[in-house]
This record gives structure tokens, sequence and C-alpha cells, in this order.
């Protein structure tokens, strides 16, 4: 068995290369149109970025986001980051958070860095009763040398516009929004632990916020950015784990939102995730259709390596299974 050998192409802001897979937060420079917001017309549907005048009739366009209208405030009361040993994925926050809102009538407002804080919402916000909501995850890395950088931030973007569209939020420029992330990133830097497979995960999410009850396009939305100092995902550590290959539930199918990094798509795999637990498992393997094809491990993306007949060559199976999510890693 030979190796299959794919050459992925590597995005630096700004640059095509094939030597770096990360996006240096200094300095920033334009990126490739195609990682903004989309253009095509599914992206005018509902979320419009044009209004017209109820005087005049002229069709206006809606403001995007812009990085260069950011107000910042400072913590007043910053933390102190954890050792890197107590870190538990996912359960402490740096001292900052990113919020930018959006209306139907106003588009994009000043984007905002402040405290981490609670959000105000209204009980009859339509997030709470439709799960009007989506988000991504990233990750800010300190290297060798001391730079920060983040992974292929672009294609994250990318993916959150694409998914904002199913449910009918707004889209946005994609360099405009790391742009600001790495502003967030760069003003947290020192949460970001030294040692070898930590990282600064960063989490953007979109929320729709109307306060009306009634399934439809929402005319108000919030865009936040947190971040949160982590090691490894699992206790183990970067050790082998056990998987649980079901077929007994259905994390995506054809034509559903499996594809969509959506708030929604979570919820319903704690149970099999807990079953699969009583069962000495860390997670599901997720199988497709009547073969059983792998597909995904509990909320995350698939590959395979194989070793060759020689023992040394080894090639990368990748899932290429309809509703699968698409993938940032690979």
């Amino acid at each position: 068995m030979h190796a299959a050998r794919r050459s992925f192409p590597r995005w630096r802001l700004g640059t095509r290369t094939l030597t770096t897979t990360t996006h240096s937060l200094r300095p920033l420079g334009p990126s490739p149109a195609r990682h903004g917001a989309p253009t095509h017309p599914a992206a005018r549907t509902y979320a419009t970025r044009e209004m017209r005048d109820p005087m005049t009739g002229e069709i206006t366009t809606l403001p995007d986001i812009d990085p260069s209208l950011l107000r910042v405030t400072p913590n007043p009361h910053p933390g102190t980051p954890p050792p890197a040993s107590k870190l538990v994925f996912g359960k402490t926050f740096t001292d900052h958070m990113l919020t930018v809102k959006w209306t139907n009538v106003g588009g994009w407002e000043a984007p905002e860095i402040g405290p981490y804080a609670p959000l105000s919402l209204e009980p009859s916000s339509v997030v709470l009763h439709y799960a009007n909501a989506l988000f991504e995850g990233l990750k800010a890395y300190r290297s060798s040398s001391g730079r920060i950088t983040l992974f292929r931030p672009d294609m994250n973007m990318s993916r959150m516009n694409r998914t904002a569209e199913r449910i009918a939020l707004p889209t946005f420029s994609g360099p405009a929004l790391i742009e600001l992330i790495s502003e967030l990133v760069r003003r947290d830097e020192r949460w970001i632990p030294q040692e070898p497979g930590h990282s600064l995960y960063v989490r953007p999410t979109l929320i729709g916020t109307q306060n009306a009850l009634g399934v439809g396009p929402s005319t108000s939305a919030l865009l936040f950015v947190i971040c949160s100092p982590v090691g490894p995902y699992y206790k183990g550590g970067f050790k082998p784990i056990a998987l649980l290959a079901t077929t007994k539930h259905v994390r995506a199918a054809p034509g559903g939102i499996g594809s969509y990094k959506l708030a929604a798509n979570y919820a319903p795999g704690i149970i099999p995730q807990l079953e699969a637990a009583m069962e000495g498992y860390a997670q599901n393997l997720w199988l497709w259709g009547e073969a059983h094809e792998l597909t995904e491990v509990g909320t995350m993306n698939l590959f395979v390596v194989l070793k060759g007949e020689d023992g040394g060559a080894c090639f990368f199976a990748l899932s290429v299974a309809p509703a699968r999510l698409p993938t940032i890693s690979c």
C-alpha cells in the first residue's frame, strides 16, 4: 500500500503560502475576497445587507463590521491566569470580550471590546425559544519564539458566514472580524499558556436577539467573542481514547443541518454521549448510511491514518459524508 499524498493550502492573512498554517497577529493585512462575507444571492435573501428608504424608495447598503470604529473599555479588575496544570477545558475565561450588534435597519454597529460580563437578554428574545444561534471555535497559539498565531481563521469566518445564511442571521466581512479577534487576543495575550499542547480557545458566537414570539428571521442580532485558556480536551491528555461506533442515534442526515455549526446541533448529542460513557467509551463514532461509513466523532471531524503493508507508508482517509461539518484542520 502506497501513501496517498494530498497538498492542502495553508493561509496567512494577506498571503497564500505553503510554509505556514497560521495567521500572525502582527501585522494585519487584507484577506482573499473568497473568505469575506458571501456575495451570492442566498446571502441577501433574509438578513439583507440592503434597505429601502421609506420616504424616497432608494436602496442603500447597510454598514458592515468596521474595525476602525472599535471602542475599547479595559477591564478595571483583571484576573490572574491559572497555572496550565489547573486548566479544565472551557471553564476559565479571559478579562475581555468582543461584542458587535446588528439590526435590519442600521446594519452592523460599532464593535466594542470590554470586560467579560453577562449578556442582557429579554425573556422573549428569539434565541431562547427557537435556537437562532451559531458559533465557531478556533485557537491562538504561542510559538517557541513567543510569536502569537491564529490557525486558519479565514476558514472559520467562511464557515461561520455559511452557517449564518442557513438560519437567516446576518453575514459579515471575514477579514474585519479577524482583525477584531486579533485585537482581542492581543489584549488578553498573557492568558495564552506557555506549555506545549496548550492554547487560547477563541469562541465567536452569533445569536438572534429580536424580542418577539414567532418563528421568522430575527430583526436584530448580537455577535460576541469570548476566549478561554485551554489544555487537552480530554482528561487523559493526548493519549488514545476508546470510541463507541453507533447506529442507534443519528447526528446528521441529508437535507438537515448537520453540516452547519448551529447551537441546535449539539444538545441532542448529550444523551448519546452519556450512554457511550456508561459503557466505558470517551465518545461516539457516528456511522453513515447502510454501509456504516465513518463520519465524525462526537462533535469533531474524523480522519484515519492507515499503516502500509511495508510498515512505513500511510495515508489519510477523510470522511466524505454529505452531512459532515466542513473541516478546518484537514
